[in-house]
């Protein structure tokens, strides 16, 4: 299955809608687009295993890219909207990308990227005179190329504990475009989505990161139709069910916590009948919040633990979750091992390091150290996630080894006390990390994002003491509670802990 064949049998079919704007390109639209993108890139020398740059915000020409570099063997890096220039200017050499495409909507970082990377061709959407993306198509082809082969994606992991590493997949075994792919299997068979063709696909997140690009990805080889929002509003995204009649939607936790926060009025106001499946991964969900989400939407709800490394998943669905809470599942795609700080597998129970055993696993691009960091002496992989199993071979999440707080030499993993803290009726996000302190090593600091600013102050910090006392012993108990407008949170629900535990340790250095 694949938009090639697709465009031939169903046409007009639509292949992508634009939540927003109503804006929609069918299966036929979007192949004559990508076979003229498959020529621009043969016209500008691209040979399989270049590498192109994409830097862009959700609109339709996005999927022009992923399917024409599908279709010439080409390397697509899709950045990171959230990046700065410098860290943009990074992957763009890390890559060794030979043309970045982007658009005016990063007029503030591409003079940066264009300082760093002189010598670096650009393409905008918007552009003009050379530099014209739709000037350059327009020149070329809606014929396939003559040596059509598949293409790769190398995505680069958020940054947030330092900088992006590159995830350099293998190459398939069959060049061919149209080759089956081996995770419609997990799709159909593991989230049970229909290759029939009958799929809407609600996309919430920004396609630049690993599931939106996988997945959506995935409705397009089934000859489902692709429901991509410009940007995530809670509210819209309901709309957007109602509107466009979604079966399939993609979520993470935070857009469960910002929909159930919305007034019960307007959660109440869309026919939300349509939606058979919704899935959600990258980060754990608290317990609390996918209760409610079941309650809310019925036993539709399945999540899933992967990483952009494609080493390994896990996933269960709202029936088992409901006896397992808290549980992302039993693997459905490599062998899962939880090991000890030496590399012994520990038993059911315990946490550890979680690992998968594959045949097949990624590299971390012009990094050897990385790829030996992530790797154990048996050849498995992991993406630094701790966790433990259970009996029945359930998969539980404790936390990111890199998240590890150490107070008064005890261990503290922070996404206990965050889940705690966003089940909280006043409180919209939060983020917990170590901060140095002279006495304890790090004490823990609560950044807290409340549902409404002007509650901010003692009366709340005193309001969520009390909420967590029962709950968290006392060592656990942040020192600090730091109340802020929004926390510095990638669109794809990764949080950049990473500026704020560099935020706190410069003003520790400061005060020393």
């Amino acid at each position: 299955m694949h938009p090639i064949q697709h465009a031939q049998t169903r046409p007009d079919h639509p292949a992508v809608i634009m939540a927003g704007s109503g804006a929609s390109m069918s299966f036929g639209e979007m192949d004559a687009e990508a076979n003229r993108f498959a020529h621009l890139l043969r016209a500008r020398g691209f040979k399989p295993d270049d590498a192109f740059a994409v830097l862009l915000e959700n609109r339709i020409e996005f999927y022009t890219l992923i399917w024409g570099s599908q279709r010439a063997g080409t390397m697509l890096v899709p950045i990171s909207t959230r990046l700065t220039a410098p860290e943009i200017a990074y992957i763009i050499r890390d890559s060794q990308a030979k043309l970045l495409i982007t658009s005016r909507a990063f007029d503030d970082v591409l003079p940066g990227v264009r300082a760093e990377c002189p010598d670096l061709p650009v393409l905008m959407m918007d552009g003009e005179g050379n530099e014209s993306f739709a000037d350059a198509m327009s020149a070329q082809s809606t014929k396939p190329i003559d040596d059509q082969t598949a293409g790769l994606v190398m995505l680069y992991s958020s940054g947030t504990t330092g900088r992006p590493k590159g995830i350099r997949p293998k190459p398939p075994e069959d060049p061919d475009p149209q080759a089956i792919n081996p995770f419609l299997g997990l799709a159909t068979m593991g989230a049970g989505m229909p290759a029939d063709g009958t799929m809407i696909y609600l996309s919430p997140a920004p396609l630049y990161h690993a599931a939106p690009i996988g997945w959506s990805s995935t409705v397009h080889r089934l000859g489902g139709t692709v429901v991509m929002m410009e940007k995530f509003d809670p509210e819209a995204a309901l709309a957007a069910i109602e509107k466009y009649k979604v079966t399939d939607s993609q979520w993470v936790p935070t857009h469960f916590v910002r929909m159930l926060k919305l007034p019960d009025e307007v959660r109440s106001k869309y026919d939300l009948s349509s939606h058979k499946r919704a899935l959600h991964a990258a980060a754990p969900c608290p317990v609390p919040i996918k209760q409610q989400m079941i309650e809310w939407w019925g036993p539709i709800v399945n999540e899933y633990y992967a990483g952009s490394e494609s080493i390994g998943m896990t996933m269960i669905h709202s029936p088992d979750w409901l006896t397992h809470p808290g549980s992302v599942g039993r693997a459905i795609h490599g062998k899962l091992h939880i090991c000890g700080p030496g590399g012994e597998e520990l038993p059911a129970g315990q946490d550890g390091l979680i690992f998968f055993e594959n045949d097949i696993l990624p590299t971390y691009h012009n990094d050897p150290d990385k790829t030996k960091d992530a790797m154990h002496p048996e050849g498995w992989m992991t993406l630094g996630d701790i966790g433990h199993v259970d009996e029945d071979g359930f998969l539980y999440l404790t936390d990111r080894k890199s998240h590890m707080i150490i107070s008064g030499g005890v261990n503290i993993y922070p996404q206990e006390i965050e889940n705690l803290l966003v089940s909280h009726d006043k409180v919209m996000d939060a983020a917990v990390i170590g901060a140095p302190d002279p006495d304890l090593g790090e004490k823990v600091v609560a950044v807290v994002q409340p549902a409404d600013m002007s509650d901010a102050g003692e009366a709340l910090e005193q309001e969520l003491r009390d909420y967590l006392s029962p709950q968290l012993a006392r060592i656990k108990m942040p020192k600090l509670f730091d109340f802020r407008p929004d926390l510095p949170r990638e669109a794809n629900g990764k949080l950049y802990k990473r500026e704020l535990r560099d935020e706190y340790a410069a003003k520790a250095q400061e005060s020393a």
